[in-house]
């Protein structure tokens, strides 16, 4: 006869085991709740459709069937890119919808408002789309991986090419005031060393002033033959066409957050864009070379099914997609294990992870000392209908 002991010990297990999914936020035996929080309107609205493209995949994997039987009921709320705005939603995310998790917040300031009560929580916030360096200090955010290359990282990548084109110039570096754009100027200055104060001049504006027209006019009588913008795409958009506007003829550089031919070239002028250069992680659906790779056929079918009637130009729809990518990818490494401190430890477990819509060459690699979902770029340039990618892929570790 088996011991009562044994018998209260092995119903323990079962009560105790992962597949009580009651027991943890958020999940249920037929659904996981995960929420996100997006500048869906305000001055970066542009950049909050990274939103629409992850919700549009989610309800794909829904369609599909789920992940490892469970539907995924994503809820996304607007913080207009407004920290107090961005506190408010991730409290009720937490503490009324009851989510397991965050996932893909996307903006510097909101993130930076709400970490210290997400770890306070406990919940974890997976794949922020910020690439503000200090968010890369694990000890600092244990519960929390990125999801862009670190804006120090692509910073330094920036001044490299810049002191090997134009050696002898003088770059000009127009800057958002906050925690985004300080990241790119404090990467040239530490790229530079002594050399920054002779060799950069800067400007910044902020996110409520309706144009950049003035800085850029004052930075172009600096006598710069390179302009980094480091900012959303609202303003760079502003920047280059002012720049061209005046006749300013100088080596544009814009940063990864504001790469979108929809929601930055277009609006600058596709014309008046040729020759900008970005750092990219992606394929281009513009770009003849990847017309027939599944991966980008699979997403124009992805697009015309869930999202019919946007701009396909706008990456931030291809970035939202490839979140997706990756929330799945963590969800299916989680099996039936869906409690809050294996969601992190598996979103800190990619291993030579292939994003299709990625260019050849990059990988997603993630463990417990470094929480950076992309760690690689390539340069690419605008020729008035593309970006036409050129150089090396380019890696954190060797900037």
């Amino acid at each position: 006869m088996t011991p009562t002991w044994k018998l209260v010990a092995a119903l323990t297990l079962l009560l105790s085991g992962p597949a009580l999914a009651a027991d943890e936020p958020g999940v249920s035996a037929t659904e996981i709740k995960i929420g996100g929080v997006f500048p869906f309107s305000g001055p970066a609205s542009s950049i909050g459709l990274v939103g629409k493209g992850l919700i549009a995949y989610v309800q794909s994997l829904n369609d599909r069937g789920g992940i490892n039987g469970r539907k995924i009921n994503y809820i996304a709320y607007d913080d207009a890119y407004s920290p107090p705005k961005a506190v408010e939603q991730v409290r009720k995310l937490v503490e009324s919808d009851e989510v397991a998790f965050m996932f893909g917040q996307l903006g510097t300031p909101g993130i930076s408002a709400t970490a210290k009560y997400l770890k306070a929580k406990g919940v974890p916030s997976i794949a922020i789309v910020s690439g503000s360096s200090k968010f890369t200090d694990v000890a600092a955010y244990p519960l929390t991986t990125t999801g862009l290359v670190s804006y120090d990282t692509e910073g330094k990548i920036y001044a490299k090419y810049l002191t090997k084109t134009l050696p002898n110039a003088k770059y000009a570096i127009l800057y958002q005031n906050d925690d985004l754009g300080k990241d790119y100027v404090n990467a040239f200055k530490t790229f530079l060393g002594k050399d920054y104060d002779r060799k950069v001049v800067s400007a910044s504006y902020e996110v409520t002033e309706p144009t950049v027209d003035s800085q850029i006019t004052n930075l172009k009588s600096s006598g710069a033959d390179a302009l980094m913008i480091a900012g959303t795409p609202k303003f760079a958009a502003q920047a280059i066409r002012q720049a061209s506007l005046i006749g300013w003829k100088a080596t544009v550089i814009i940063d990864f957050p504001s790469g979108s031919v929809g929601g930055t070239l277009t609006p600058a002028g596709l014309d008046k864009s040729v020759g900008v250069i970005v750092g990219t992680i992606n394929k281009d659906i513009l770009d003849q070379a990847w017309k027939d790779a599944p991966a980008m056929q699979a997403y124009r079918s992805f697009l015309d099914k869930y999202l019919s009637s946007v701009d396909i130009t706008n990456g931030s729809y291809l970035t939202g997609y490839q979140q997706g990518i990756l929330l799945e990818q963590i969800l299916k490494q989680c099996g039936n294990d869906l409690s809050r401190q294996n969601v992190l430890a598996q979103a800190k477990n990619l291993r030579d992870f292939v994003v299709p819509t990625a260019l050849p060459g990059i990988k997603v690699n993630t463990s417990g000392a470094q929480n950076m979902i992309w760690t690689q770029m390539r340069l690419q340039r605008w020729s008035g209908t593309s970006w036409e990618a050129f150089g090396e892929v380019l890696d954190a570790s060797s900037e």
